[in-house]
């Protein structure tokens, strides 16, 4: 695809764009050797995943492959009704409730009356329900329970028993599918699209419905294909249409680094004329996916997800999409910045399609010279800076479509890395395709912490495997190729376990070299605690 084949023209607008003769495809963006690389790389990526189709059909959430046959028992993780109510039907399909002490009949369930209106929990707050329906809540950052809800101070029940605290991922997706079956309208809705202009067709479909029908069971027909969507259509749909938003040419995201193809918005979408209408729509899409339980191709940011919770981003969150960055501030924290005769300026340079423009991190911060005394200032500021750079309207505009669909606050429950496996879904890790390809550094594979380390993955289930992968990797998903085809910041790079720190440390990683250092510790017992603490209860903690 040399650049020979592309020719500079201006539409009826006066808008100039870029045609390719090779591969016959259009976009706003001026070919530069980067991007020409980069669609060479999602076209190759479409092939692969073309024959992959079978291999993502077989991700899936934990617990959902098997209940999926045996759902008439309606499941309600809310318990059973107070005392005289009884839950009904209407003739379209909507749910109501009778009270009949009294005769009164409402939509609102009485268990829940006025929950989703009220105000937000404190952050790392969750509330559950007993087996009886009623309120408790989860305070994840002491790891504690009460009857007492953190917003009132009033209890939910006198004296009542202790509920020992879970991080149970399974409770989490049962709950949350509860409340997208009480968000969900009667009857479907019709989506045609063609597989030529399937990005055209969707966009255009989608921005067209009000979004509350987008709520409906999903049809989607492909013309000729006409056949009852039972469900494998629509996966399809979503498949195909996730890696397409993604397509380089519409300038929309970009990988966050060379070899990391985890997306993050490219602040350069602005020479795409309709990127903001775009972005609403793609905010629509991924809600839905969500919202109706079907996974998506490509996968996000870390921080990216953190976003869409609404968490606060640390500097570790870097990390993950600008490795060289990151260990450039974490150098600035470490140092004494004036014996080194560093001068620098609370401002940065950016550079956008060539263009160099400065951004001042804060008033006059071009005048203002970073010291010892406010470098963690300076350091805060530029990763904020960093993580945001210049996409605030286009993440605004994903943020519109997307609670237009599915209000954020309904995934409040989750964190960053199982928001990724609800949309990516889990795929079942092969311990000896793992095993296969992973490198040891400073120890050897008869190592005694190894065949421990082995012995304690193929204890685990597969969730656990998930979040250790994801601890080490900063992803859950894995290649097309599986565990051979990991990839690192600088390009391909094993899983690899390297023998680092003192025996009482916990383990850390190196997300952006797939890399785990663990400690030599003296026993299994020993190297068990230490790694499932760290994969368990650290989010961000303990990676490097």
């Amino acid at each position: 695809m040399g650049g020979c084949s592309w020719e500079r023209r201006v539409d009826p607008l006066g808008r100039v764009y870029f045609v390719d003769h090779m591969t016959r495809t259009t976009t706003w963006q001026r070919p530069t050797v980067e991007t020409v690389r980069n669609y060479e790389q999602w076209q190759h990526q479409r092939s692969q995943l073309e024959g992959a189709m079978h291999q993502f059909n077989r991700r899936f959430i934990v617990g959902e492959q098997q209940a999926a046959p045996t759902q008439n028992k309606e499941f309600d993780p809310l318990g059973p009704l107070p005392h005289g109510w009884e839950k009904r039907t209407d003739a379209n399909g909507r749910v109501y409730f009778v009270h009949h002490p009294t005769r009164c009949t409402q939509w609102e369930d009485p268990r829940t009356q006025g929950l989703m209106n009220e105000k937000p929990l404190p952050e790392g707050w969750e509330m559950r329900f007993t087996v009886d329906g009623i309120p408790y809540f989860v305070d994840h950052n002491r790891k504690t329970t009460t009857y007492i809800d953190p917003r009132t101070g009033k209890s939910s029940l006198e004296n009542g028993p202790q509920i020992t605290y879970v991080r149970d991922f399974k409770a989490k997706v049962q709950y949350f599918r509860f409340w997208c079956q009480q968000l969900a309208l009667p009857q479907h809705i019709k989506i045609n699209v063609s597989r030529k202009t399937l990005f055209e067709d969707s966009f255009q479909q989608i921005m067209s419905f009000n979004a509350q029908d987008l709520r409906r069971r999903l049809w989607i027909i492909f013309p000729g294909e006409e056949g009852l969507d039972y469900g494998g259509v629509a996966r399809e749909w979503f498949f195909l249409l996730s890696h397409e938003v993604l397509n380089p040419m519409y300038c929309l995201f970009e990988y966050a680094g060379k070899d990391n193809y985890c997306l993050q918005i490219n602040p350069a979408s602005y020479i795409n004329p309709d990127h903001l209408k775009y972005f609403r729509f793609i905010g629509r899409f991924i809600a839905m996916a969500l919202f109706h339980g079907k996974f998506i191709d490509t996968g996000f940011s870390l921080p990216f997800y953190k976003r869409i919770l609404n968490k606060p981003l640390a500097l570790k969150d870097l990390e993950s999409i600008d490795p060289e960055f990151y260990n450039s501030l974490i150098w600035i924290k470490e140092n004494n910045i004036e014996e080194c005769g560093l001068e620098m300026f609370f401002s940065v340079d950016k550079e956008i399609l060539g263009e160099i423009t400065t951004h001042e991190l804060k008033p006059e911060g071009g005048d203002i010279q970073v010291t010892e005394e406010n470098k963690e200032e300076y350091i805060r500021l530029v990763a904020e800076w960093r993580l945001s750079r210049g996409v605030e309207e286009q993440t605004q505009a994903f943020f519109e479509g997307f609670n237009e669909v599915l209000p954020q606050q309904y995934l409040q429950y989750f964190d960053a890395k199982e928001l990724e496996v609800l949309l990516c879904g889990m795929q079942e890790i092969d311990l000896a395709d793992w095993q296969r390809n992973t490198i040891y550094r400073h120890y050897a594979r008869g190592s005694k912490q190894i065949v421990w380390f082995w012995q304690l993955v193929k204890e685990m289930d597969n969730e656990k495997r998930m979040r250790l992968l994801q601890f080490v990797t900063g992803t859950c998903r894995l290649p097309v190729g599986g565990f051979a085809d990991l990839m690192g910041s600088n390009g391909p790079q094993k899983f690899c376990v390297e023998k680092t720190g003192k025996e009482n440390w916990l383990p850390r990683s190196h997300t952006c070299f797939n890399r785990l250092d663990l400690p030599p510790y003296k026993s299994y017992e020993q190297l068990k605690e230490k790694l499932l603490f760290a994969i368990e209860e650290t989010e961000g903690f303990g990676q490097e």
